[in-house]
């Protein structure tokens, strides 16, 4: 997600408005329900040239030490509802092998990846953009255009405790729409700002870019060469059997 300082609350009427703390709109579950059909009988834009071929991997399949905590599979996220039927992150299989290697050279550090997010069916960029205002949509991917997620090349991460299992702090959560979660935010503690700093640059190294308000967001350098998708989780599993 895209972040902005401006959040979203539903009041007593249920209506939305805007408002500066807080996590984003809480909209009735009968909207999001109506949403997701609405979205689901959608098309994504149409795409001309010359694309690779989709190789979207579930990443854990390469390396079951990777943790996952994929909050778009239930009511822990922005829109406290679940977008997701299962619990899973895809992604094309240069980004997912780069992942694995950017994991394995955190090992010795006594660190791993947690996984929030990768790849998102298109219908997904959907829904996050009809469930806010047109005045708040500075902070989620245009469906006319798409999102790297929904090419299977971006990836949303942090870093996990190998001895313990337990989650690192950064500077700030995971979806925090405020300058905490920026890649150059100079508040937090020290050893915060250096996990962060530490995470950037072991992506880097293995060629993801981070997104430029959010530190757990990194795209693969080579997202242009696929095509948008729209593909249900439990179809891209499919395939790989």
């Amino acid at each position: 997600m895209k972040s902005t300082l401006a959040i979203l609350l539903v009041v007593a009427t249920g209506a939305v408005t805007a408002c500066s703390t807080g996590h984003v709109a809480r909209l009735p579950t009968y909207k999001l329900e109506a949403l997701r059909a609405e979205a689901l009988r959608g098309l994504p834009p149409e795409e001309t040239g010359t694309f690779r071929a989709s190789d979207l991997v579930e990443v854990t399949t390469l390396d079951p030490t990777i943790l996952l905590d994929v909050r778009y599979a239930t009511r822990d996220n922005f829109l406290h509802w679940p977008v997701y039927s299962e619990a899973r992150v895809f992604l094309q299989r240069p980004a997912a092998e780069a992942v694995v290697r950017a994991h394995k050279a955190l090992q010795p550090q006594g660190y791993g990846l947690l996984l929030f997010d990768g790849y998102r069916p298109w219908y997904v960029t959907r829904i996050f953009w009809d469930a806010v205002p047109p005045e708040q949509r500075d902070f989620v991917a245009n469906p006319d255009q798409g999102s790297k997620h929904n090419r299977g090349c971006a990836v949303d991460l942090t870093l996990y405790v190998l001895a313990t299992g337990r989650e690192v702090e950064m500077p700030s959560g995971y979806d925090d729409f405020s300058e905490r979660a920026h890649p150059d935010y100079g508040g937090g503690t020290a050893a915060q700002r250096e996990a962060r700093d530490l995470l950037r640059r072991t992506m880097e190294a293995q060629g993801f870019t981070v997104d430029d308000i959010e530190w757990w967001h990194f795209d693969c350098r080579d997202w242009q060469q696929y095509r948008i998708e729209n593909v249900a989780f439990k179809d891209v599993a499919a395939r790989q059997r």
